[in-house]
């Protein structure tokens, strides 16, 4: 991470939630944020930022919070699976 984000999260005190590399059910950013962009195609990378962008603009209010809400039962779904990919 980013020497100058660090600073900012420290400053603002939020918490760093880490994960295994290579378990992206795991991952916030890949099951809840971009999950519903999966598997799309985009001409370019404009084509990539628009959709992002207009994706981002038609999101619920409580999207970020329902996301949050998550974590807990699919890491207990996690160690109920011993590891195992949840997706499957």
């Amino acid at each position: 991470m980013a020497k100058r984000i660090k600073e900012w999260l420290e400053r603002y005190r939020w918490d760093i939630i880490l994960h295994p590399a290579h378990s992206p059910d795991l991952a916030p950013s890949d099951f809840h944020l971009f999950g519903p962009l999966g598997g799309k195609k985009f001409e370019d990378e404009n084509d990539l930022i628009n959709e992002v962008r207009d994706w981002f603009s038609k999101l619920d209010a409580n999207f970020f919070t329902q996301g949050i809400y998550s974590l807990l039962p699919r890491w207990q779904k996690c160690i109920a699976l011993h590891g195992d990919n949840m997706e499957k």
